[in-house]
């Protein structure tokens, strides 16, 4: 199975997306990594960019998609069967649900949906209990959108935050390749 795995810029979770990365790749399924060009070239506390791309593209085995252009072909060639974004920010959330495509990862979902295929989301946002959980309600009503379980990260400091359980991502990605749409839920 080819498997698209994107990143975002949440970068507080940025490192948890690439050990979930890890663990698809180590299963055998053919990852192919991509990246919104913030979460490629942008160094923050949690890292350096740089070193973030090395881990990604030493267990995937591939360059990363970072461009509008480079994610394009891949609903034209159709070159995955699934897609992965985790971590999802909140802005990319709400570009999904209202057809803004102006990042490679946004590319990447819009090529890769007009074969029907599921996209799997990760939600990072500090803003799901508040601007993006509209956007979140939109994709979950959404054909081919599909959720990892997620939840609040730090009720008494961040209110709105919302999270997923990045060790889930891998049963969500074999739950959706075994034809079980249990995914739609959350708790």
């Amino acid at each position: 199975m080819k498997v698209g795995f994107a990143f975002t810029g949440s970068f507080c979770t940025l490192q948890k997306g690439i050990d979930a990365m890890k663990d698809i790749a180590c299963c055998g399924y053919d990852v192919l990594p991509i990246m919104s060009e913030t979460a490629y070239g942008t160094d923050t506390r949690f890292g350096r960019a740089a070193d973030f791309r090395a881990q990604i593209e030493e267990a995937a085995g591939k360059d990363i998609i970072h461009t509008i252009e480079g994610a394009e072909p891949i609903g034209p060639k159709k070159l995955l069967d699934i897609l992965i974004i985790a971590p999802c920010t909140g802005n990319t959330l709400a570009k999904l649900a209202t057809g803004i495509t102006d990042t490679a990862v946004t590319m990447a979902a819009k090529s890769h949906l007009r074969n029907s295929r599921a996209v799997i989301i990760g939600v990072s946002t500090n803003d799901a209990l508040g601007a993006a959980a509209k956007n979140i309600g939109l994709l979950l009503n959404s054909k081919n959108y599909y959720f990892v379980p997620f939840g609040q990260d730090d009720c008494q400091n961040k209110p709105k935050s919302m999270v997923c359980d990045f060790s889930l991502i891998k049963k969500t990605l074999q739950d959706i390749e075994a034809g079980r749409d249990i995914l739609k839920k959350i708790f």
